[in-house]
């Protein structure tokens, strides 16, 4: 017979992080496979920005990002944002925000 470990202790089944700008709440899709994909758009030849956008349609749903682009944020705050979700997606983001 094999060896069976549970690790489900070890796990954090905690729902996607949330920004708030304003009024507006925007989910951060935060899963393994969206952020390995993210991790993998920054290592590789596509400048910066181009990265960043890649994953702006990676970090949000469909309906957040229609809220951002209501908001018409200036270049420098759409770059803070992608920023800031990245950081609170792979839990590095100093945590004084939270709610």
């Amino acid at each position: 017979m094999s060896k069976v470990v549970d690790i489900t202790d070890k796990l954090s089944f905690d729902t996607n992080p949330v920004i708030r700008i304003k009024n507006e709440e925007i989910e951060v899709q935060s899963d393994a496979e969206t952020m390995l994909k993210i991790m993998g758009l920054f290592g590789g030849e596509k400048s910066e920005v181009q990265a960043s956008v890649e994953a702006a349609g990676l970090l949000f749903n469909e309906k957040d990002k229609k809220k951002i682009k209501k908001m018409g944020l200036q270049m420098k705050d759409y770059m803070k944002l992608i920023e800031t979700a990245m950081d609170i997606a792979m839990d590095s983001e100093d945590r004084q925000g939270e709610r």
